[in-house]
């Protein structure tokens, strides 16, 4: 009965085991409140209760014949139960009520397991944005220096992500706990709608306020896109990881454990396959969104295209997640970080990153924009000229100051406050509380 499961794993929701026990719990419940609204006799619902119980086995057999899954199921149930009472179950019920509404269950408890999930994982990424809130290193667009930042920083837009993810499968939890007893149609013709709220309330589901045969399924869809997009996240990070850990830039890398090997043919690998391997199952959870939301257009009433699909994407989907999440959680936690690495890469781009610092500066001393960019650009452009001949003075700060048209607009020590590290990360304090960090 209810609750045999009251803190599940992930494997454990999706098992022909589990929706058989959902079914059941769902046909005795609605016996139940026929027996309290007088049709079904007292001591017929305790021979269903002690009685009622299902052999998988004994299911399958039945199914090779009766070709329909909750005929198999019932048959089986009936038999088990005996007669007089099994007359019972099932009364006024369609096989629908039973699937959609275990469904329900089902994701209602997935969606627990993964805000639980998310939770965790949004601890260790806080923590990782605390002990790096000031880790200098080179902010990037389009894979070149941009303007510093700090890795506390880039820890922390993880957090504020994973943020959106928790707020999600918080606000998906009561759209996706809907289930329905309204039969054939959806027009409670043969049980009033006080047995669909009962059982409903017994399972923490709210009865859908109209169905067809069906629950609708933009809300399964929605369910699908949720984890995709979690999903995307999740690649995003992976994928910012993997950048990070490539030779030439090194700034953070996978943990490698005693023992482990990176390549069968080259002994020194170290290769990102956490990062890699999240990155190919997000493609997954993608497709399998479109396939849910191919699933929204069904005939009229009701047809049964949808289901197969189900039967393949949630079981998969939801237990990639939670399989994704905990990976993400534990590359996050054992990350390893190399700040002298970052500053190392920092310095290759001569202190240009100082540039726009410079242009705004320019502006509020009364030159044009246009005059301003010029200025800069042409300093930068020379400073980058002499890197590449092979001189080891480049440097952006006294390329500026050896510029007379710059030079001439700024007072003594001027330039060198405004082109330091100190001058961006100024509100880093404001950024962390307010993300509660």
């Amino acid at each position: 009965m209810i609750g045999r499961y009251s803190r599940p794993e992930m494997r454990d929701i999706w098992t022909e085991q589990r929706k058989l026990e959902i079914w059941l719990d769902i046909e005795l419940l609605a016996a139940e409140a026929l027996c309290d609204e007088g049709l079904v006799p007292k001591k017929h619902l305790n021979q269903m209760k002690s009685n009622a119980t299902f052999s998988i086995k004994r299911c399958r057999e039945l199914e090779k014949t009766l070709n329909h899954d909750v005929i198999a199921f019932t048959t089986n149930v009936s038999e088990k139960i005996g007669k007089p009472a099994s007359r019972w179950l099932h009364f006024g019920l369609t096989s629908s009520d039973i699937i959609d509404t275990a469904f329900a269950v089902q994701m209602n408890e997935s969606l627990k397991i993964l805000i639980t999930d998310v939770k965790k994982l949004r601890k260790v990424i806080g923590a990782k944005a605390r002990k790096y809130m000031f880790t200098p290193m080179i902010g990037r667009s389009h894979g070149i220096h941009a303007e510093p930042t700090t890795f506390g920083l880039k820890m922390a837009l993880m957090f504020d992500e994973f943020g959106r993810a928790l707020e999600r499968l918080e606000t998906l939890r009561p759209r996706v706990a809907i289930g329905k007893l309204s039969g054939a149609v959806g027009t409670s013709a043969h049980l009033s709608p006080k047995i669909e709220a009962y059982v409903c309330r017994k399972l923490g589901l709210k009865p859908a306020p109209i169905a067809t045969q069906v629950v609708q399924r933009d809300i399964h869809a929605e369910f699908m896109t949720t984890i995709a997009i979690i999903g995307a996240s999740i690649e995003r990070w992976a994928t910012e990881f993997r950048h990070l850990q490539r030779t030439e830039v090194l700034e953070a890398e996978e943990f490698f454990s005693k023992g482990q090997k990176g390549s069968s043919a080259m002994p020194h690998k170290r290769n990102p396959i956490t990062g890699e391997r999240l990155t190919g199952l997000a493609r997954v959870l993608r497709g399998n969104s479109i396939a849910a939301l191919e699933n929204v257009a069904l005939w009229h009433e009701r047809d049964i295209s949808h289901s197969s699909v189900e039967r393949v994407i949630f079981p998969d989907s939801c237990t990639l997640l939670n399989y994704m999440i905990h990976k993400l959680t534990s590359l996050t936690k054992g990350l390893l970080v190399y700040p002298k690495n970052m500053a190392k890469n920092m310095n290759q781009s001569l202190g240009m990153w100082n540039s726009q610092s410079v242009l705004l500066a320019l502006i509020r001393k009364g030159l044009t924009r246009e005059e301003s960019y010029s200025l800069v650009q042409r300093n930068a452009m020379e400073t980058w000229k002499t890197k590449h001949n092979g001189r080891e003075d480049a440097d952006f700060l006294k390329q500026l100051l050896s510029d007379p048209e710059v030079e001439r607009h700024f007072k003594k020590g001027e330039l060198e406050s405004i082109c330091s590290t100190d001058f961006h990360y100024k509100n880093i304090k404001t950024r962390f509380k307010k993300l509660g960090l």
